[in-house]
């Protein structure tokens, strides 16, 4: 009997459900479902984290490299447009020199045509058979080319005045300035030649005007005077340039003085050459060779005093920059203001009409 119901035990036992035996036996799934999911978890962190570590360095080399190239772009920018940029510098220093060539080139011409015309007009300086006709026409020729000076000066110093209102460069106002210059360089052509005819209308000045005469200096302004009247144009000086303003203004008083000097003594030689052989007929001839070489004299200080004042304005121009040096030539204007600057009353308000006016040239 005992072995039959132990048979039963079991058979009943294998056969009734067992909660104690079906809870142990989930758990028992549980755990190695928990640890599968953990063995798999513990897996792949270590995938995941290689993954986002590589990203990020993909990702930082990808900046790194744009970032180099938008350097070599930016490098390659900086280049060209220094490349253009000295290109547009040679380009504008190309176009001032070019119009310097066309200025100088200008002036040349003009000068070829001067001397053309002076060697033209000197055949009728030159007249043996009537003398006096030919002094006559050639003062009246020097007078006619005086005129059309003034004329072509008025020109000049208009188209420096209108340089000077503008932002012009200093080699375009140079080029203006050196021509005014040269102008009263053509004057002082024109009266040497005039001096070969009649050496006395230049000394004293009959084409010009009663107060001009009054203050005539050998066929002109004084060097001295004018850089002292025209001092108040050149402002502001620096200390340097007053210093040598005032050696170049003693250079030229000691000139002045010299031929002055040297003048009045060939006055004085050439009257008292008149008066001891006016009543020598006999020494006739030798009188007339000995005055005939005191006039070649006299025109020699003609043309020293004319070089003195054109080697001033040079000097002038040198000393000063070149928009002072344009003012102190608009306020030259050899007649009005020479004029005006000894009539009396202050210097600066002399050369204001002088520069405002248009009937003082």
């Amino acid at each position: 009997m005992a072995p039959t119901s132990t048979q039963f035990s079991t058979s009943s036992r294998m056969g009734t459900y067992d909660p104690l035996h079906h809870v142990s036996m989930s758990n028992g799934i549980f755990d190695d479902h928990m640890n599968t999911k953990k063995s798999h978890t513990i897996t792949s962190q270590p995938e995941s984290t290689k993954l986002t570590n590589n990203m990020e360095y993909t990702s930082q080399e990808s900046l790194e490299s744009y970032r180099e190239s938008d350097k070599n772009i930016s490098d390659k920018f900086q280049r060209r447009l220094a490349q253009n940029r000295e290109a547009a510098r040679k380009s504008r220093l190309k176009k001032k020199a070019y119009v310097r060539e066309l200025e100088s080139g200008r002036l040349k011409l003009e000068k070829l045509e001067h001397e053309i015309k002076r060697t033209r007009q000197q055949v009728t300086y030159v007249d043996p058979p009537n003398v006096g006709h030919g002094e006559l026409h050639g003062i009246a020729t020097f007078v006619g080319k005086y005129d059309l000076w003034v004329v072509e000066q008025h020109k000049k110093e208009s188209e420096l005045m209108t340089i000077l209102q503008t932002d012009v460069s200093d080699d375009e106002l140079r080029i203006v300035l050196d021509g005014v210059i040269d102008r009263y360089q053509d004057l002082f052509w024109m009266k040497a030649d005039a001096a070969k005819v009649d050496a006395f209308n230049l000394l004293y000045g009959s084409w010009r005007s009663p107060i001009e005469r009054l203050f005539e200096w050998l066929g002109g302004f004084r060097p001295s005077e004018v850089l002292y009247i025209l001092m108040p144009w050149f402002e502001p000086l620096t200390d340097t340039q007053i210093v040598n303003l005032s050696k170049l203004r003693h250079t030229c008083r000691q000139a002045e003085d010299a031929l002055t000097q040297g003048i009045d003594k060939l006055e004085q030689t050439l009257a008292q050459s008149v008066a001891i052989n006016i009543t020598e007929s006999a020494n006739c001839n030798t009188w007339m060779i000995s005055a005939m070489e005191e006039l070649q004299a006299l025109e020699n200080f003609l043309n020293q005093a004319d070089h003195l004042r054109y080697r001033t304005l040079q000097q002038m121009s040198r000393v000063l920059t070149n928009r002072q040096a344009a003012k102190g030539l608009l306020a030259l204007d050899l007649g009005c203001s020479w004029r005006l600057g000894f009539l009396g009353g202050d210097a600066s308000c002399a050369l204001g009409l002088a520069l405002t006016s248009d009937f003082c040239i």
